[in-house]
């Protein structure tokens, strides 16, 4: 039997991770932090990567993108994840920051941040927590009669901010809303004079989001997000026969524990307690209200008690409160790495999987995405090896003659290719219009391109995309070698499974990252 307190122990661990710096922890480090003893930890540790919600390099740990699903959980509970749009737009009218941001506590979390990226531009993320008594949005926050909130430079020398409150019907006071410019733009009256009437408007839109009512509590067992490979967001993950370490399982069927069978099959390392508590947290936020415990139970397929006792614990520790028969996720649940892992580039997503990529074929791999009538590379792991192919994050090479850009290409209008130049860069590559065509409708068709050395001689590549929620390829990963090392059979053959396993792990990494750019 596990002993008591083990969600505890693993939240802490959690939570040292998150607070920790960018750079790997070790075990060494969680024990110094936590206090628990390194069995403890490594129990935890090993629990969490077998979740997908931490990594393991060698003896570093870091957190996994996979975590996020936790503080998504809390923003579709609140329904807050509803008010992005609004929020967006106003940056977008304004041409400044915004953000939104709850009470915590003596504190405000921001839940929205939507930047416009300048020399000098806001750097809060989503999750990081503020005194109250010392920006805009707490001073909001504070005063339940506020109408608006002036910062002038109270958080930091040079930002200046304006605020209002977004209420729900009864009056309460949900969020704030921020717009936030540095000195050199405006002052801290001249913001307000320009911000404040759009501001007021916003909250008066978002207001009318909120009052839609919450959906009732679910009486079948939720059903897993679509369309896979992505994570459904309350389910737990079942590892694969042979997991990549790390990497996001394959998501189990909504509403069956599989918890049990996972510590049969690993023993005392797998900390089941701590599955189920996390899974019960998740389940909270499936819906905009929360649940309660019986829904809690269906979600999750736990027994009733299970998920009581989880709750419990989640009330103790301030990450979850009673609303009636319901149970709601509060915001210190974007404590636990949300912050952490927000602030994280595209090319800081990808490449771990980039990393596993070449560890398993032994060639190298890139990521890249399409910039006017080039691909620009954003990560790149080279192997080792005598003779490679030199590329660096930065390179632009034109679409047309790569592997990535035929991918991208794929998924755009035909008209896209129209016009594009296409001088020969080599003797194998195709130039004319129709050849171009056919084989960029080929590269739809079969989900793939594989490039022989038309961007240079004896350099063969073949990628795959890499797709948001939506479906839209956003990114193309791709596998460069020299000609003498495979021929495009052997490229189909031997890599293409890799290549397509890898870009479903970045695609299930970043469907829980909102912004990577």
């Amino acid at each position: 039997m596990e002993p008591a307190g083990t969600l505890e122990r693993g939240l802490a661990v959690l939570r040292v991770l998150a607070a920790g710096p960018r750079r790997p922890m070790r075990a060494t480090d969680l024990v110094r932090a936590t206090g628990l003893a390194r069995s403890t930890v490594d129990r935890i540790v090993a629990t969490l990567v077998r979740l997908g919600y931490a990594r393991a390099e060698e003896r570093d740990v870091l957190l996994a993108p996979r975590l996020m699903e936790l503080g998504e959980a809390y923003l579709t509970c609140g329904g807050l994840g509803a008010l992005d749009p609004y929020a967006e737009r106003l940056a977008d009218e304004l041409d400044e920051s915004v953000s939104l941001a709850v009470r915590d506590g003596d504190g405000v979390r921001f839940v929205g941040r939507f930047v416009r990226r300048r020399t000098m531009s806001v750097a809060f993320r989503v999750g990081d927590l503020l005194p109250a008594d010392r920006c805009a949005a707490g001073l909001v926050l504070l005063d339940p009669a506020a109408r608006w909130a002036e910062d002038d430079q109270l958080t930091e020398p040079g930002l200046v901010a304006v605020a209002v409150p977004v209420r729900d019907a009864d009056g309460t006071t949900v969020c704030a809303l921020t717009v936030a410019s540095h000195t050199s733009r405006h002052t801290a009256a001249g913001l307000r004079d320009h911000a404040l009437p759009s501001l007021l408007k916003t909250a008066a839109d978002m207001a009318a989001a909120l009052t839609e009512p919450p959906l009732p509590p679910q009486s079948t067992p939720l059903q897993p997000a679509a369309p896979a490979p992505l994570p459904a967001p309350h389910a737990v993950p079942v590892p694969s026969a042979e997991p990549v370490l790390g990497a996001p399982p394959v998501p189990s069927a909504a509403g069956v524990d599989t918890s049990r069978a996972r510590k049969e099959e690993l023993g005392a390392e797998y900390l089941q307690s701590l599955a189920r508590g996390l899974a019960v947290l998740v389940s909270l936020g499936s819906v905009r209200g929360g649940l309660t415990l019986a829904a809690a139970a269906k979600a999750t397929g736990l027994p009733r008690a299970t998920v009581r006792r989880a709750v419990q614990t989640l009330d103790h520790l301030g990450y979850v409160a009673a609303d009636g028969a319901r149970f709601v996720l509060l915001p210190k649940v974007l404590e636990l790495g949300y912050a952490h892992l927000s602030g994280r580039t595209f090319g800081e997503i990808v490449q771990p999987h980039l990393a596993d990529l070449v560890a398993r074929v032994h060639e190298s791999a890139s990521v890249a995405m399409l910039s006017g009538d080039d691909v620009v590379y954003v990560a790149r792991v080279p192997t080792v090896a005598i003779m490679s192919v030199d590329i660096t994050v930065g390179t632009r090479f034109p679409a047309y003659a790569t592997s990535m850009g035929r991918v991208l290409l794929a998924d755009l209008p035909g008209e896209r290719l129209a016009g594009m130049p296409s001088p020969p860069l080599t003797r194998h590559t195709l130039t004319a219009p129709a050849d171009l065509a056919a084989a960029v409708r080929q590269a739809a068709v079969d989900g793939y391109a594989l490039v022989d050395q038309e961007l240079e001689e004896g350099v063969r590549s073949i990628a795959v995309p890499i797709r948001d929620r939506s479906g839209r390829a956003v990114a193309a990963v791709n596998v460069a070698t020299h000609a003498s090392r495979a021929t495009p059979a052997e490229l189909i053959r031997d890599v293409l499974p890799a290549l397509t396993e890898a870009a479903a792990r970045m695609e299930a990494d970043l469907a829980h990252t909102r912004g990577a750019t």
